[in-house]
């Protein structure tokens, strides 16, 4: 796919990365190119009583190309859920070229977040992190060498959103310069075209706190990072050992 795919998850005892997920597909949302929002392992969305035609275009586009899975139009975007099951990877690589050249934004547990970066199907561009620091920063620590190492944006969420922008997210109702939201820095690293400015690590409004200095020095003393673990049947039980 041409568009970009950004996944976002959560760190330790973090809350609030589904609502940062819906706002990046709401901020990368346009009339004719709406965002979407997948929830690896999420309950099926129910579809909102006010949707743009972009979404509702794309609702139908997954209902024909994925039968299976509940889509839903909410606002300015589209939201698709996938089951916790042995073709969840399947499903999350059928999905994305439907995007086309718009945003993907993909929810997930972090216990699956290196396998699915490793996953030449995906092709993420950007990774959010929802992390408590500085409660987080020694998990946070762990995660960045290896994402950084990969070329990907990283950019990482030190607080939540505010309740009523996390709900005007979640129904695709956000525009990108709400008070409360994303701010624009965080939305222009991950949202971007490709071809410009160069892969960068960041923490919202405190950037040493990310500290990808002290991280490298982490990353030598144990690899036990995030990715590691079980979660959506071991990604598809590492797509069926390829």
């Amino acid at each position: 796919m041409n568009g970009r795919v950004v996944l976002v998850t959560s760190l330790g005892g973090a809350v609030g990365a589904k609502a940062a997920a819906a706002a990046l597909a709401c901020a990368g949302s346009e009339p004719d190119r709406p965002g979407l929002l997948i929830d690896m392992g999420g309950r099926a969305p129910r579809p909102t009583l006010l949707a743009s035609a972009g979404a509702r275009e794309l609702e139908e586009r997954l209902a024909v190309h994925l039968p299976d899975l509940r889509a839903a139009s909410r606002g300015s975007t589209c939201h698709l859920a996938l089951p916790d099951d042995d073709g969840i990877g399947e499903h999350l690589r059928a999905a994305l070229p439907l995007v086309r050249d718009s945003v993907a934004a993909v929810h997930l547990p972090a216990s699956v977040l290196r396998w699915v970066v490793e996953d030449p199907g995906v092709a993420a561009s950007g990774v959010l992190l929802r992390a408590d620091l500085p409660e987080a920063r020694a998990l946070t620590s762990l995660a960045l060498p290896d994402l950084l190492g990969r070329g990907l944006r990283v950019r990482v969420l030190k607080q939540p959103l505010a309740w009523l922008s996390a709900r005007r997210a979640l129904f695709g109702t956000l525009p990108a310069d709400t008070a409360g939201g994303l701010s624009p820095s965080l939305r222009k690293s991950l949202l971007e075209s490709q071809n410009s400015a160069a892969h960068t690590c960041y923490a919202e409004r405190d950037d040493e706190e990310a500290d990808p200095e002290g991280a490298a020095q982490q990353k030598r003393r144990g690899d036990a990072g995030p990715g590691r673990g079980g979660g959506l049947h071991r990604y598809s039980e590492r797509r069926a050992r390829r």
